[in-house]
């Protein structure tokens, strides 16, 4: 079993940053898809962004160039830098490790308040 536990989140002002983190003691991401997701009162959970096995990042339209996705391989952490945030990105996000569809773990999620 792959426990993540992610830390960052907080109450930030619009046009503000933070940076979340996603870690897992003992467990090595080699080989996995890592994704941060979002879900916002009322919302159905959405992707924020991937970060493929090759290291290649995809995003949505809503945090182009202002969210980066990255992982630091010897740390064992995933992380989610998010600049000019937005009162509309409030949210928990939850960040999700995938080797398979039957090896898939999640972290408990963090809550992200953007502040007008």
């Amino acid at each position: 079993q792959v426990q993540l536990m992610e830390s960052g989140g907080g109450l930030v002002q619009a046009g503000g940053s933070l940076r979340l983190s996603c870690a897992s003691a003992g467990t090595r991401f080699g080989g996995a898809v890592m994704n941060w997701y979002r879900q916002a009162p009322g919302k159905q959970r959405e992707l924020v962004a991937t970060l493929t096995t090759g290291d290649g990042a995809n995003y949505a339209d809503s945090v182009k160039g202002r969210f980066t996705i990255s992982r630091d391989t010897v740390e064992n952490a995933l992380y989610l830098q998010m600049d000019n945030l937005k009162p509309e990105d409030t949210a928990v996000y939850y960040c999700n490790v995938r080797w398979s569809k039957d090896y898939d773990f999640w972290g408990q999620g963090t809550q992200v308040t953007v502040s007008s």
